[in-house]
């Protein structure tokens, strides 16, 4: 039996192909379109799942949307009733979107697969899940326990913010909600939003942002902004906040409390904005800290499924690890919209048919790597249409001298494999450097992906040397985890690098990893596993066995503002658009120095801030 999985229309529209309740592909249709968070009907990323299949659309037995469009205009209807006159503007632009789209979704969407097969009755094969039931299932289906606590966190659903469901086996039961407009996700973004970020891309910034800053607006937060209980729930003053009526997410009296004026996204970033982005987050941290608390005691249940776009906040799931409530926490990679459209599909398999759960001691997710995959053959192809000069390699040569430049404080475009689904890459679309070097996170950021100098850049790590670099020693593959520096790793600071602030901190180097080490001695740590990626888990090894340390930078392949990179058109055309040293593609070794000058692109302006 094949179900597809659809999130679409409002933004990372995606696809998930499920084969008898085993996920066959999965892809987000922003690596296809090349536009970032693409919010469009997934036409290309349905076409790429069906094709891994190697099956037609008239052979699918179900469609499963990811959300319910009526209950949503529901939602949006009532509360602009709720604060009538207020928000007309607002209103007014919303809804012939509504009313000519969004509120008829199943049309739009029978019309697609009706065009290319009319004669098929699709309203029997289409069906619509629940938001947060999308979330869930997509947290706890795949997930390697057969009971869990699953915790649910974003800006809004239909009508859910925050939900809490029980999974047993091939069931799964929400038991408790909070609902709109009260929303620690829509918090975050508020002050994403304030501080000139844009929503629904940059609060993975304000989390960035936030060590260099010092919690002093913590208490404001919570004595104004948000009421919290000792469980976790919490309520929202509205009062402060304009996203249920207006086109901004703050109002005046927001910018008052704090006496600060919102941040525009051309303005430089002061330490005031640091602070804001270290308040909301130890404010997020402490929220979250007492749900996950509060739901441990009550259902003695010792494992933890987290989505929703909260769950991607990767510092506080790893001080919910360490906080120890839960023994087992598993987080979905794609834990956004993106990954609505698994849960959808497992919802339709386990829930609405019933059908049993096939366990697997890591996960159901297969590293993540869902997405396309090219042969030699038609690398090299492409590589020649583009005019690459290029060599091809066997797998030992291509790893020896991608190890070397690593070693050699080159930047390496790695693409290899199947393209990860999620907001990561993982070392399928991936840059890669040496860790060691003082000076690559600044190189990288300015000189390669085009942005923010402070922006920090997670490691890659054999699974089996963790213990040995990192306060934490459990797998960590979806790069969801923060957890510390060993403390042996570590640099004694001098008195003078103690004295440094803000954005002057990047210059102390604190660990023998300064690249990917954070002014607070925290990184975002993937641990890579034989198993998942054994192409990956060899370059580490062959770069340990080089410099005796078993970790890279990695980052994902492309530049502010652009996708993920999907074919070896994109890859290449990212290597040329920036200061990129080496590109390894499959077994094929292209070298900067030897390209055409012609071929080199401006990539620094080709693509909207993030």
């Amino acid at each position: 039996m094949r179900i597809l999985g659809l999130s679409a229309y409002y933004h990372d529209s995606a696809v998930c192909l499920l084969e008898d309740g085993h996920i066959v592909a999965a892809a987000q249709e922003e690596r296809f379109t090349r536009t970032k968070h693409d919010a469009c009907f997934p036409e290309q990323a349905i076409e790429y799942c069906l094709k891994e299949a190697n099956i037609s659309l008239n052979e699918l037995d179900y469609i499963s949307f990811y959300d319910k469009p009526f209950l949503k205009f529901e939602r949006i209807l009532e509360t602009y009733l709720a604060y009538a006159p207020k928000g007309f503007v607002s209103f007014s632009k919303a809804m012939p979107l509504w009313i000519k789209e969004k509120l008829f979704q199943k049309e739009l969407i029978k019309k697609y697969f009706s065009k290319q097969y009319p004669n098929i009755e699709w309203d029997e094969k289409l069906l619509f899940a629940k938001h947060h039931q999308s979330h869930a299932a997509s947290a706890f289906f795949p997930s390697p326990f057969d009971e869990a606590v699953i915790l649910t966190m974003d800006g809004v659903g239909e009508w859910a913010t925050t939900s809490v469901a029980i999974g047993k086996g091939n069931k799964l039961e929400t038991i408790k909600e909070i609902y709109f407009p009260h929303s620690l996700g829509l918090l975050y973004s508020a002050f994403t939003y304030f501080t000139g970020f844009k929503v629904n891309s940059g609060e993975y910034k304000v989390m960035g942002l936030a060590p260099y800053g010092i919690p002093r607006f913590k208490d404001i937060i919570l004595e104004n902004l948000i009421d919290v209980k000792d469980d976790g729930s919490f309520k929202m003053n509205m009062a402060y906040f304009n996203y249920c009526t207006g086109l901004r997410m703050t109002n005046n009296a927001f910018s008052e409390l704090f006496n600060i004026k919102p941040r525009t996204e051309d303005q430089p970033i002061q330490q005031e904005h640091m602070d804001l982005a270290a308040s909301i987050q130890a404010v997020t941290e402490e929220v979250m800290l007492k749900i996950t608390c509060a739901l441990a005691e009550e259902y003695d249940i010792p494992n933890l499924c987290l989505a929703g776009g909260v769950a991607l906040n990767c510092v506080a799931n790893g001080k919910i690890l360490k906080s120890n409530h839960f023994k087992n926490i598993w987080i979905q990679p794609a834990a956004g919209d993106a990954g609505g459209a698994i849960g959808a599909a497992y919802s339709t398999w386990h829930t609405h048919l019933g059908n049993s759960r096939d366990i697997l001691e890591n996960d159901s997710m297969q590293g993540s790597y869902l997405g396309p995959e090219y042969s030699q053959s038609i690398i090299e192809d492409a590589l020649t249409n583009c005019n690459a000069k290029f060599i091809t390699l066997n797998e030992d040569e291509i790893v020896e001298r991608v190890a070397q430049s690593l070693a050699n404080e080159k930047a390496v475009g790695w693409f290899q494999g199947r393209m990860e689904f999620g907001p990561r890459a993982l070392g399928g679309r991936s840059i890669l450097a040496d860790p060691r070097s003082a000076d690559m996170q600044k190189t990288l950021n300015l000189k390669v992906k085009y942005r923010e100098s402070f922006r920090p850049f997670a490691p890659s790590i054999l699974r089996e040397d963790m213990s040995d670099w990192f306060e934490m020693d459990a797998d960590s593959p979806y790069m969801l985890l923060v957890a510390e520096i060993k403390s042996s790793r570590r640099r004694e600071m001098t008195d003078e690098e103690q004295q440094l602030f803000g954005i002057e901190q990047l210059n102390a180097i604190r660990s023998e990893i300064p690249a990917v080490t954070h002014v607070d001695y925290s990184a975002r740590i993937q641990t890579v596993h034989e198993k998942t990626n054994p192409r990956y888990h060899t370059l580490l090894s062959k770069f340990k066995e080089i410099t005796s340390c078993p970790v890279l930078v990695n980052t994902s392949f492309n530049v502010r503002g652009e996708p993920i990179v999907c074919t070896p058109e994109d890859a290449f055309r990212c290597f040329m658009g920036t200061e990129m040293d080496i590109l390894a593609i499959g077994n094929s070794l292209l070298i900067k120095e030897e390209q055409d000058p012609q071929l080199k692109l401006d990539y620094k302006n080709q693509f909207e801030l993030d």
